[in-house]
């Protein structure tokens, strides 16, 4: 077990500097990924299979409100007693008796629970911990997103956890939809995730402690261990509270990776700072006094605390709902500035910065010079200045890129706005926010004032992708600007093509329906950015497809026919895919949304290849996905991963949503599959072993995949195959 520094309401004071080295705290730190593995191997519940049916029989019952008076006492309780047993006038007066009375049980709160979005967490351990997002109306559970939190407490891919959970979320959540709070405690929980399972049922009941209209007589806080990450990532703390009162405190340190650092593994110095942090937020909380010289680590800890404490607080007053949000900042013709930032209580946890060009497209290491210098160092002042939206200011600008810099910081406070809980009640945000087309022809700039389209700006892209200078128009193409502009401010996207021009008309009012999203404050479904996925592999290759996206829009699309080496086969493929690739862009383009895209036609001789783009276009919208509809470690499909050097091709078959059969083939110098009888006795040792049937769902290499082998060649070449199954399992992985 790893040692936890820990303090308690009865810790000492003072300790001597021997005693510091020596037993900082009789806590440990529990080595979770035994614990809860084996916690959940162990348990005896239903397997989701038999779980759903309880679910599926609780609604039923609740169909039929009328045959539970308790539930919903003015529903002829008395007319369809006297139906079954009297006919007589005193029946009939008992009924108009008891119908009297109805108004008076009418006036009782049926309801306790107000209507909203509450974020709330189970029991915290150090790798994270459960957390759910539930969607409280009318007193039930009307939505949930069940999350599994990393260290940082941000929603960590399934993938990465333990692979009892892989199955788990979606009957769980599906059990939990609908459910009042008393049916919520009773949903049975899956079979291999039972300590997750109890602590997404504590956070669902937590999230109607929360929604409460009167909150319980006394109580503060949730009873139990709550866990708070400082933004910068610096300290993980640990409050422990009972239901008044702070009574426990742990501290410790984390690694670049975001792990804890356990005592065995720490300084001195780092034991004796820890120790002399905890002691102070103990005794002191948020308060605490920095010792000189260890500000930073104060400052820290004691966001961490904060945290934890907001966590565990019943009435936790922040203004907005935890979350992912993305927002643009000011636009003008040469770009703008995004952000993609996560809040949590109120509070930036994490954030990422771009710079789009004048296409909306993000320009990476492409963009000026000293906007790419500033983006980590901004970053950093984000995360270490914006930690408390209340006390947030505009960041100090980065010399050499002080217009981006200043956009940015409108980009991350327009996120929050998008954030509130009960929102300002305005459409757009005001300021200019740009649009473009799909197809890159045209760039709208749109002036917002009052919260309306005050003014729009036009620009034509070239047939290079870049904007025509407004010297370099034709007469004719201003005429056209100057009429498009104007009707687009009168008349929005409900303006009509222009006659003879409907390539430009259409071009404009797609760019302009393209900033008003940009414009608006509230979030959509999707990220933006680049998302690359494949569609089924076999043993020549398999289908790629890169897309790009805005507001959930194909606004860019590369598809690839790649061999077993995973590489680009180009114009060496077969040549109805050559033949079928620019047809399915310029369709895919045309289609632009998700839904549509489901419907592009097969190109008439590469049917397979054309259903396998299709399928990995619609891979690449689900790993774009914010609130996912369900929740899986992997895709279904065949996917393929080939090894660094390109030695080993591995095919991995994924169902419900599980890998359970995997293929392996050995390339020669050409990148081609040799031959089964010109294997080595490793070559074969290895294959067998991968390829070999496996008791259970899943295969026993879908879960951390390792090297193995009793001699060096073979444990090197299963190391070259097990690196290819992570590639496989990583293009599986949604």
């Amino acid at each position: 077990m790893k040692k936890l520094v820990s303090l308690t309401v009865c810790a000492t004071m003072v300790l001597s500097s021997l005693a510091l080295t020596v037993d900082l705290s009789p806590l440990k730190i529990s080595n979770i990924d035994v614990v809860s593995a084996a916690s959940e191997a162990e348990s005896t519940t239903k397997t989701p299979a038999k779980e759903s049916t309880p679910a599926k029989t609780t609604t039923k019952q609740e169909t039929k409100p009328a045959t539970k008076p308790a539930t919903k006492p003015a529903t002829k309780p008395a007319t369809t007693k006297p139906a079954t047993t009297k006919t007589t006038v005193p029946a009939v007066k008992e009924t108009v008796k008891t119908t009297s009375k109805t108004p008076v049980v009418a006036e009782k709160p049926q309801n306790p629970y107000q209507d909203g979005v509450y974020v709330t967490y189970g029991t915290a351990y150090s790798k994270g911990t459960e957390g759910a997002k539930v969607t409280i109306r009318d007193g039930k559970v009307a939505d949930v997103e069940l999350l599994r939190t990393s260290t940082k407490l941000i929603d960590r891919d399934v993938r990465n956890n333990y692979n009892g959970l892989w199955q788990a979320y979606e009957p769980m959540e599906n059990s939990l939809r609908g459910k009042t709070r008393e049916q919520a405690a009773d949903v049975d929980v899956v079979s291999g995730a039972t300590r997750s399972g109890n602590g997404w049922k504590l956070a669902v009941d937590r999230a109607f402690v929360r929604a409460l209209a009167e909150k319980p007589a006394g109580e503060v806080y949730f009873e139990g261990e709550h866990m708070g990450v400082d933004p910068e990532g610096k300290y993980m703390v640990f409050a422990n509270y009972d239901k008044t009162k702070l009574v426990g405190v742990k501290v410790y340190p984390m690694n670049e990776k975001g792990e804890a650092i356990d005592e065995t593994a720490m300084t001195l110095e780092q034991a004796k700072t820890v120790y002399t942090i905890a002691n102070e937020l103990l005794y002191r909380g948020t308060k605490a006094v920095a010792v000189k010289g260890l500000e930073a680590d104060f400052k820290a800890a004691v966001n961490a605390f904060w945290d934890a404490e907001q966590n565990a607080k019943i009435n936790n007053d922040s203004k907005y709902v935890d979350g992912f949000y993305s927002a643009y900042g000011a636009a003008r013709d040469k770009g703008v500035e995004r952000a993609d930032v996560y809040i949590r209580n109120g509070k930036l946890v994490d954030v990422k910065l771009y710079r789009l060009g004048a296409n909306l497209i993000d320009r990476g290491e492409t963009a000026y010079e000293d906007v790419v210098k500033a983006n980590a160092p901004m970053i950093a002042k984000l995360l270490a200045n914006g930690s408390y939206i209340e006390n947030y200011s505009d960041t100090d600008a980065i010399s050499g890129a002080t217009e981006s810099s200043h956009s940015w910081n409108e980009a991350v406070e327009r996120a929050f706005e998008k954030a509130l809980k009960i929102p300002v009640g305005k459409t757009y945000f005001e300021g200019t926010f740009a649009g473009v087309d799909n197809r890159s022809q045209a760039l709208v700039l749109a002036d917002f004032q009052a919260y309306k389209v005050t003014k729009v700006t036009i620009h034509l892209f070239d047939k290079d992708g870049k904007l025509i200078k407004v010297e370099n128009l034709t007469e004719g193409q201003k005429a056209l600007i100057a009429s498009l502009s104007d009707g687009l401010v009168k008349k929005g996207t409900s303006l009509a093509l222009i006659p003879g021009q409907e390539v430009v008309s259409s071009a404009a009012k797609a760019a302009f329906a393209d900033a008003l999203l940009n414009a608006s404050t509230v979030q959509g479904s999707y990220k933006d950015g680049k998302f690359t996925a494949y569609g089924d592999a076999y043993d020549k290759g398999t289908n790629r497809a890169d897309v790009t996206l805005r507001n959930g829009n194909i606004v860019g699309i590369d598809l690839f026919r790649v061999g077993v080496d995973l590489q680009d086969r180009g114009a060496s493929a077969y040549a109805d895919v050559v033949r079928a690739i620019p047809i399915l862009k310029t369709s895919y383009l045309q289609a632009v949304t998700r839904e549509k895209a489901a419907d592009v036609d097969a190109v008439s001789g590469a049917t397979s290849s054309s259903d396998a783009f299709k399928s990995a276009v619609d891979r690449a919208f689900k790993k774009a996905e914010i609130a996912e509809s369900y929740k899986t470690a992997y895709a279904n499909g065949i996917f393929a991963g080939a090894n660094a050097d390109k030695s080993a091709y591995v095919m991995v078959t994924v169902e419900k949503n599980v890998p359970f059969k995997m293929e392996v083939f050995y390339l020669d110098a050409n990148g081609k599959i040799k031959a089964a009888d010109k294997l080595s006795a490793d070559e074969l040792a290895v294959k067998q072993e991968i390829e070999t049937p496996t008791t259970g769902a899943m295969h026993k290499y879908a879960y951390r995949p390792a090297a193995f082998g009793d001699t060096d060649s073979i444990k090197t070449l299963s190391g070259k195959v097990v690196d290819a199954i992570k590639v496989a399992l990583e293009a599986a992985g949604r």
